[in-house]
């Protein structure tokens, strides 16, 4: 049995940010794409919304950044921002030249051109996308092309254990080598080597209880990162979207925020709106703010939810404008046309995460992260509607120049120790995983969620910590499984979110703190960072080598 493959690039994570980062390299050499599931199955396919980028007459590159800083609350890097809007353009021609199917209307001139809808926080119509199903479109399209290209070996079904890096293997060159990686399928671990490592393992709002995002945004690429020594950034920017699906028999389905941005309103319970109380914008507030109110207005009257409302629409404007959301409600007998759709708060983007520079270089030579287990320092405090998917495009594009002009000058090295489970037995105790999953999430929601307090995050702290001590044990103990991996990851995640809600004395954007209501201002904004060994205790500092 082979127990390494070898490749230029590896690439971890199949979503917009891996899929396109492949198809830009494939060309110059062997590339590994590794899917923890089917390779469709991610947050990308997911996403209803569309991708940002300024293509109207009356709009322009500084006012989408001036949009995003706005949203981002102080923290945003205008170069990051800037660098990011203005490659916008050229990644929708992109995907045009690819054949993502985006949604087109009649020009006055006769013409066929890109409709443009409009969503919280944007002063002009620019988000692209295909009906209210553009991830579909856009994972498809990516998936088609990748499977069709000699140079890329997909491993579907296969998940990332840890980094190989060149201190814990002993070369006198500290680099990403490549990684561990678990086949679900037969439950062997093999060597993946390559001259260069990407992650584009997504984000990690599993680590709460409720989420729009699929089972697999645990958090993985993240975890892996600050286990191999890599530097974390703003972890306490936990993006809730704020109308996720409320029905018993609906898991984690988003209504996306285009419905606000045609028209939709909130209501209370009771038919009342009440986004005029919280903001002049209204539903189209930046996200943080409307999942704020929602929260307040749920907890002050004690319902369940709250309503979204676009019947006032016609029919017609509806089912061809929102098809997936209409068909989807409809099958558990809400129809739009006449009547509020149930939603409430939950957990939808991971703003912070493994810090890289603007080709996505982490502290790690080798090693590169892009997407939403990056942090670029684009999103600030918090993400504006759209600008992730473009965010993905744009970074895997700079990543993958950067990758191309010195991939050649490294050498490939072989001399990596192969997986040893010697001294693991199988588990005869996986209720100890489940255990523990269903608890972090929900320890996480109730202190660490929307609304934060100073003893929230202690009681959060003090669990986190007995729970990484059971997983080290169980971790060091037993033969791993895709649960374990993704549970450790998550407790690893969740530790760090912990951490740097506890060190910003503020609230800013996403972080909401009863016990520092207020903002200490634009002059006093910075970022939170956090470095492998001296950011994190003995007790929680698990190690990752078997």
């Amino acid at each position: 049995m082979s127990i390494s493959n070898q490749h230029d690039v590896l690439i971890i994570g199949s979503g917009a940010a891996g899929l396109s980062l492949a198809l830009r390299l494939a060309s110059n050499g062997p590339v590994a794409l590794i899917s923890k599931g089917p390779v469709n199955e991610g947050c990308t396919y997911y996403a209803q919304g569309g991708i940002s980028a300024v293509l109207a007459e009356e709009d322009s590159f500084q006012s989408h950044v001036d949009d995003t800083v706005n949203a981002g609350a102080g923290l945003c890097d205008p170069d990051s921002v800037r660098f990011t809007i203005e490659h916008g353009p050229e990644n929708i021609r992109w995907l045009q030249q690819l054949g993502v199917p985006f949604t087109k209307e009649t020009s006055p001139d006769g013409s066929r051109v890109l409709h443009l809808t409009r969503e919280g926080g944007h002063s002009f119509r620019r988000i692209v996308h295909a009906a209210d199903a553009t991830g579909v479109a856009l994972s498809n399209t990516l998936v088609n092309h990748v499977r069709q290209h000699a140079s890329i070996d997909v491993y579907e079904n296969h998940i990332a254990v840890d980094l190989i890096t060149g201190s814990k293997q002993g070369l006198k060159h500290n680099r990403c080598v490549g990684a561990y990686i678990l086949n679900k399928n037969t439950g062997h671990v093999k060597r993946f080597l390559a001259k260069t490592v990407v992650l584009a393992t997504g984000g990690a709002s599993k680590v709460y209880l409720y989420t729009t995002n699929p089972d697999c945004s645990t958090g993985d690429g993240i975890a892996m990162a600050w286990r191999a020594g890599c530097r974390v950034g703003n972890m306490e920017f936990n993006q809730f979207h704020p109308t996720c699906l409320y029905h018993p028999e609906a898991k984690s389905f988003l209504i996306s925020e285009a419905v606000r941005g045609e028209g939709g309103k909130l209501l209370l319970p009771d038919g009342e709106q009440f986004m005029h109380r919280f903001d002049q914008r209204t539903e189209l507030a930046p996200r943080d703010i409307v999942a704020r109110a929602i929260d307040h207005e749920m907890k002050r009257l004690g319902a369940e939810c709250v309503y979204l409302d676009i019947s006032h629409r016609s029919a017609a404007f509806i089912k061809s404008h929102f098809p997936t959301i209409f068909k989807r409600c409809l099958e558990l007998g809400l129809d739009i046309t006449r009547e509020p759709i149930p939603v409430v708060p939950a957990a939808h983007y991971t703003c912070g995460g493994v810090m890289t520079d603007m080709n996505g270089r982490t502290d790690i030579e080798g090693l590169y992260a892009i997407g939403e287990t990056a942090f670029t320092r684009m999103h600030g405090a918090n993400r504006m509607a759209s600008n992730s998917l473009l965010e993905c495009l744009v970074f895997a594009g700079s990543a993958s120049k950067d990758i191309i002009k010195n991939i050649a000058d490294i050498r490939l090295e072989k001399k990596i120790a192969p997986w040893d489970e010697s001294r693991v037995t199988d588990s005869d105790e996986e209720v100890v995983v489940t255990h523990n999953w269903d608890e972090l999430r929900r320890f996480m929601w109730d202190y660490v969620g929307i609304v934060r307090t100073n003893k929230r995050l202690e009681r959060a702290m003090r669990r986190i910590q007995l729970l990484q001590h059971e997983i080290y044990e169980y971790y060091s103990n037993f033969r791993i499984s895709s649960d374990l991996i993704e549970l450790r990851n998550l407790a690893q995640v969740s530790e760090l979110i912990i951490r740097c809600a506890m060190e910003r004395k503020e609230s800013r954007g996403l972080h909401f703190s009863l016990d520092y209501p207020d903002s200490l201002g634009e002059q006093s904004a910075k970022d939170t960072i956090l470095t492998p060994g001296k950011d994190n205790k003995p007790a929680a500092n698990i190690q990752a080598v078997k």
